[in-house]
């Protein structure tokens, strides 16, 4: 938009208004850039006075409009060729952030992304910096969740996007907050928010891609024992902001030379910091010691093959899986292997209601019988009183009394497991047709008693929500089972994100974690985040091996989710503090230009301008 004295001048009778704009342009300040650019592409596209003579009256309109089409145009290509560098470097920064996630693994990837995007949104406005969170985003969880191609390149696409808009609104508040003091810190809870807002909406949330699951195996996560999956996030964010600032202290010194110790300070001073914050995790004391031990197995059946059609022909996973159990029972009778405690089945490792259909049961029966001790078994059962809806349930099935104590699943997941707004929704999605009958939630955590070890089930996605592992380990679970089916996803890079989950809770709650999945990657995982054993994808395997219990909490399960609620609110209120301090800004900008306006019409009203004011002597000057 042109200002007040460009718009002054432009009625000048004497053509002075080419002799104003040049002063009116040096008077923008340095962040008024794009500003500028857009009031110079404006003015070029303003028909002049002397041109606007010649028109006919009854033209007149069409002329504006005509002449404001290519000035709109002109903008948008100043605009796309401006950013063009940037947005590119945002493109490939995203990309590099997917890579340090599993199965890649290149955990300090995720540390140069966040300083890489805190550069790139530095200085710009806060559409610029929405722009380019969106160009980071998008990209990043199309690499990141491209296991969800099997669903279809559509799927991974449109929830890639939809979770790129909450990075949009994270490029859009690093840009706000990047001219406050202390902006690696407000940066740092910016991504913490944005974690927090993704976990939650829409649908109870999405939780992939936190910046903690690409830290499971680094310095950072110690962190995970003192304030769970958020802290490890923010200790990140907080060291790539950091590092950040570094670069932008390195960059001035190499650009101006001021090689004092002034300059020096703020970047030493960052990168002191940064380095405290990732030293800090190993002095994080991380709890493993056991109260006692349980032997167990852990049955992986396989499944007849890979993708969206890998139930093959009914109870075909359910013999698989009590084949398995059958032979391991085989080989504790022949002295090969020593008798566990209990026996871990996957979800879905009964593709029947064993209630409902007696073939199923008795299979189950025959297995559990033959083993001689309790067997978590995973199965879709029936809701006893809502008619069309299903439970994914762990049963605890004993050798005498059959299917006990059970948990069905808090947190299923939306599409995949029922579909929102069916009615409306699957008119127009057809593919959503293929979800036929709703999950109901369960209403209580997984706390099971099974055979001598109180264990907390936690099924599948749930691994991801920090709020439910929580919930089981204070109800008093003493290690974790995670019963998944990633049959589906097998191969693509699915099994290995969450089997990360898994390594990060075991740290963050002090317990052993037992991941069982139908056709892998199964794992028995120490409460330090190590793993003891792991299964290879589609093969059927059992592991056995002694899982500690442990009752102490660590200090994240205590303090529960308040950290991230104090993180993510500051960053809350770092952006409206900008945008205040912004809208001050611009009100002071305006009062001046205000000013100027009234002294230049002033100067053309009395026929003196500014060379006439500078000819004459200093005593004269009004």
């Amino acid at each position: 938009m042109a200002s007040g004295p460009d718009t002054t001048s432009a009625s000048a009778p004497d053509g002075s208004r080419e002799r104003k704009a040049a002063p009116a342009a040096q008077r923008s300040a340095p962040g008024e850039s794009a500003r500028a650019d857009s009031a110079d592409t404006s003015s070029a596209g303003t028909p002049t006075a002397e041109a606007s003579s010649n028109v006919p009256p009854d033209s007149g309109q069409s002329a504006v409009r005509g002449a404001a089409r290519p000035g709109r145009m002109r903008r948008l290509a100043a605009l796309a060729r401006r950013e063009a560098r940037r947005t590119g470097l945002a493109v490939l920064s995203g990309v590099a952030l997917a890579f340090a996630f599993p199965p890649y693994g290149v955990w300090p990837l995720s540390i140069g992304a966040v300083a890489a995007l805190s550069l790139l949104t530095r200085g710009r406005t806060g559409r610029q910096g929405a722009w380019l969170g969106l160009a980071f985003g998008w990209p990043f969880f199309v690499v990141l969740l491209k296991w969800l191609h099997v669903v279809g390149w559509d799927a991974t696409i449109g929830l890639a996007f939809i979770q790129g808009l909450f990075v949009l609104g994270l490029g859009a508040g690093l840009a706000m907050t990047s001219r406050l003091p202390l902006w690696p810190l407000w940066g740092a809870c910016l991504w913490l928010t944005e974690e927090f807002l993704r976990d939650r909406l829409p649908f109870g949330g999405f939780s992939w891609g936190r910046l903690a699951f690409a830290n499971t195996d680094s310095p950072y996560t110690p962190l995970a024992a003192l304030g769970g999956a958020p802290l490890v996030s923010f200790a990140v964010a907080l060291t790539g902001t950091l590092l950040a600032g570094v670069a932008l202290t390195a960059w001035r010194l190499r650009s101006h030379g001021a090689r004092t110790t002034r300059a020096y300070a703020p970047g030493l001073g960052a990168l002191a910091l940064a380095g405290v914050i990732t030293a800090a995790g190993f002095a994080v004391p991380v709890p493993t010691k056991a109260a006692d031990t349980v032997r167990i197995a852990v049955v992986q059946g396989n499944v007849q093959q890979p993708g969206m059609h890998f139930l093959g022909r009914p109870m075909q996973i359910l013999n698989n899986h009590v084949e398995a159990t059958l032979d391991l029972a085989e080989r504790i009778k022949k002295g090969k292997e020593p008798k566990p405690d209990l026996v871990i089945w996957p979800e879905n490792s009964s593709d029947l209601d064993p209630y409902k259909w007696t073939a199923a049961r008795d299979l189950i029966d025959k297995a559990v019988k033959a083993v001689g001790v309790p067997v978590l078994v995973g199965a879709l059962v029936d809701h006893p009183t809502k008619q069309g809806y299903v439970e994914n349930q762990g049963i605890v099935w004993d050798p005498k009394k059959g299917p006990g104590a059970s948990y069905t699943k808090q947190h299923p997941v939306p599409f995949g497991e029922y579909v929102p707004f069916r009615d409306q929704l699957s008119k127009v999605i057809t593919r959503l047709q293929q979800v036929p009958r709703d999950f109901y939630p369960g209403d209580h955590t997984g706390v099971l008693q099974t055979g001598p070890a109180r264990l907390g089930d936690v099924i599948c996605f749930e691994v991801a929500y920090d709020e439910i592992p929580r919930d089981t380990v204070n109800d008093g679970a003493r290690a974790l089972v995670v019963q998944t089916n990633n049959a589906t996803y097998g191969r693509t890079g699915q099994p290995e994100q969450q089997l990360a989950m898994s390594k990060l809770r075991a740290v963050e709650h002090g317990r052993a974690v037992v991941t069982a999945a139908t056709s892998g990657i199964s794992a028995i995982v120490e409460p330090d985040g190590t793993i003891q054993q792991r299964t290879d994808e589609f093969t059927q395997d059992v592991l056995t091996g002694k899982l500690p219990l442990r009752d102490q909490i660590t200090l994240a399960d205590r303090v529960g989710a308040a950290p991230e609620w104090v993180i993510a609110i500051v960053g809350v209120l770092a952006c409206a503090g900008a945008w205040v301090l912004n809208r001050r800004g611009r009100s002071v900008r305006t009062e001046a230009r205000t000013e100027t306006a009234a002294t230049d019409a002033a100067d053309l009203e009395d026929g003196t301008d500014e060379n006439d004011r500078q000819a004459q002597p200093e005593g004269q000057h009004q």
